[in-house]
């Protein structure tokens, strides 16, 4: 490990050679924390359990992020708008899980306002992550209408915590359809919460809270106690 300076911020440089991550509370102001090592299924994973997360646009050096504050939703707290009431009352909608993983990441890659040359969500990412499905620990949650996938999202399950990583919706209201019927699903499961990572007010108007760094964890170290739910994700179409 070394140091690297990125926009004149001290960053850690990490060697590809080892599996090791700093301290995260040693992040920059932006939540930056190191650039470099490997975007593989053991490194991801390393960083999720150490409250750590991937985020780079493609073609740029692979970087480390643990922001301060963290994005997370408690299920007490998901806000269920009276707009949303409709969608959740309709048998138009069905809502599934892990029936399409990579389809999922693909749409979230080419939502609206992400051209693809400004996307986070690259070949090389989906290709690590739906290896990371094929494990058991990564899912999706779908909206389907009239067989076709119209919202969804996707991230990454360990021990009580959810890591949500992107949504779209092809159609008004969907990926929040997709959110609320998820986090009702993790609820019934016993999870602590879905981290939502970096704090938006689309989140925040799902009942996202924000939390310091600190906070988030020592909440992961708690939850991380728990069994995984590992393996193909099944619910009844509802």
């Amino acid at each position: 490990m070394f140091a690297v300076y990125i926009c004149d911020m001290p960053v850690y440089g990490l060697d590809s050679e080892y599996l090791f991550f700093p301290d995260p509370e040693n992040a920059a102001e932006d939540g930056l924390l190191a650039v470099g090592g490997l975007l593989r299924e053991d490194w991801v994973l390393k960083a999720y359990e150490s409250g750590i997360f991937p985020w780079f646009n493609e073609g740029d050096p692979v970087l480390w992020w643990s922001v301060d504050p963290r994005s997370i939703l408690f299920f007490d707290n998901l806000r269920v708008q009276k707009s949303m009431r409709p969608y959740l009352n309709s048998d138009k909608y069905m809502f599934t899980l892990d029936t399409a993983f990579e389809e999922v990441m693909k749409s979230c890659a080419n939502a609206p306002g992400r051209g693809k040359s400004r996307t986070w969500i690259s070949k090389e990412m989906i290709e690590v992550y739906t290896s990371l499905h094929q494990m058991g620990i990564a899912h999706s949650a779908e909206i389907w209408r009239a067989g076709n996938l119209v919202g969804g999202l996707y991230g990454v399950s360990l021990g009580g915590a959810f890591f949500g990583e992107s949504m779209f919706s092809n159609e008004k209201n969907m990926s929040k359809l997709a959110f609320i019927r998820l986090c009702r699903f993790l609820e019934l499961q016993n999870f602590n919460f879905v981290d939502c990572q970096v704090p938006t007010s689309h989140l925040e108007s799902l009942g996202a809270k924000n939390i310091s760094r600190s906070d988030y964890l020592k909440l992961l170290r708690q939850a991380l106690k728990a069994p995984t739910l590992s393996g193909k994700w099944t619910i009844r179409s509802s």
